[in-house]
């Protein structure tokens, strides 16, 4: 089911795919847009209560002319949750997705968030494992560091419909406007992780090269309670390439976290 939510005062629109019972997993997708998590959202559906939005800007949703910076999505989804009085959630965000979960957590005053799980995300500034730029590499070398086997995936943009075309290019200029400047990361996000109590898994593919396994240690590191697990023959979305290992990591981290006391 789609929805659309809005705060005229606060929140730009949502478009907001919701499915299952039970839990509430807030599902975060990253640059390559809502269809890079939809596997994934699917899957958790069986068990939890699936929460799926498509960032403003992408596929072509309306993104207010304020809504300028990772920050102003964090707060847009904290407010979301606030606002349907939902307690107890897991979120859940690939790459940008992750960044995004990692900022709402450092925000989350009022606890309603209990467990992250962050797939290859991006985010911090780790000063030895920088983050490539994917804005100055062509179709295949974004390929080439972003799957474990790129020539499954690389597909020749002359060989993609042209609707298909406008609509990624249309969310790299939503992402170059969000996150380009400085490049994918928040300069004190690392430094404020500590502060982040709550249980936090990493998963990382290995044969990422967008942000290597090593990156993906740092970060984890910085959490107050976070701990990585490394996906073999996967790169920057093993939902997608090694989605069976990956499913039941996050299955797993959604049992051990869940069942916490509402706040009074």
């Amino acid at each position: 089911m789609t929805t659309t939510a809005s705060d005229a005062h606060a929140n730009p629109p949502l478009t907001l795919s919701e499915a299952g019972t039970g839990r509430p997993v807030l599902v975060l997708h990253g640059g390559g847009g809502p269809a890079t998590v939809a596997g994934l959202a699917q899957h958790l559906s069986r068990t939890a209560h699936t929460l799926t939005p498509v960032h403003p800007g992408w596929d072509g949703t309306h993104r207010p002319a304020r809504l300028t910076g990772i920050d102003d999505l964090a707060l847009t989804y904290l407010h979301h949750l606030h606002e349907h009085r939902l307690h107890d959630v897991l979120v859940v965000g690939s790459s940008l997705g992750g960044w995004i979960a990692a900022e709402m957590a450092v925000r989350d005053t009022a606890g309603v968030i209990t467990g992250l799980v962050l797939i290859d995300a991006v985010g911090v500034q780790v000063e030895t494992e920088p983050i490539t730029d994917v804005f100055a590499l062509d179709a295949r070398g974004i390929a080439e560091h972003s799957w474990h086997d790129p020539d499954r995936h690389h597909l020749d943009p002359a060989a993609i419909p042209t609707e298909e075309l406008a609509r990624r290019q249309a969310n790299m200029a939503t992402m170059r406007t969000l996150a380009g400047d400085p490049y994918m990361h928040d300069p004190e996000l690392l430094h404020r992780l500590g502060h982040v109590q709550v249980p936090t898994l990493l998963l990382w593919g290995e044969s990422d090269r967008v942000v290597t396994p090593a990156y993906g240690a740092a970060y984890a590191e910085a959490f107050g309670n976070g701990r990585i697990e490394i996906i073999p023959e996967a790169g920057h979305l093993p939902q997608i390439e090694q989605p069976e290992a990956t499913f039941a990591l996050v299955d797993a981290h959604l049992r051990r976290t869940g069942n916490q006391p509402r706040p009074q």
